[in-house]
């Protein structure tokens, strides 16, 4: 891929960042659930966007695993875990302009699997 290419992948994606995040927002009881994909890691946080605070957070460097759809479920498990210790069983996911496809759709599907909400 040329550069030209890929700074326009990264402009559209930050577009559509924009404008879903103007459309959610987390409270301290309905956090929002933000996912980052590289191509080595996922990274994933629980924010109040109320209090401007994040609540839990995790990333797949972590817990040994990449950037994959069996990361992903890995990832989803353990921090759903986090989730409940913190007894939040209802999040907003915000799949941070990504396409809800592949590891971000792996990643939601595993976080409704074990029990949270969205």
């Amino acid at each position: 891929m040329n550069a030209k290419v890929l700074k326009s992948k990264v402009v559209n994606r930050l577009k559509r960042k924009r404008r879903i995040r103007a459309k959610i927002s987390g409270s301290a009881l309905v956090p929002r659930v933000s996912v980052f994909k590289s191509n080595r890691f996922l990274s994933v946080q629980a924010i109040d966007d109320v209090a401007s605070v994040t609540l839990a957070g995790l990333n797949s460097k972590a817990i040994n695993h990449r950037s994959n759809k069996e990361g992903a479920v890995a990832l989803a498990e353990a921090f759903a875990a986090t989730l409940k210790k913190a007894n939040v069983t209802e999040i907003v996911f915000d799949r941070n302009g990504y396409q809800y496809h592949g590891v971000i759709a792996a990643f939601g599907d595993a976080l409704r699997a074990n029990e949270i909400k969205f």
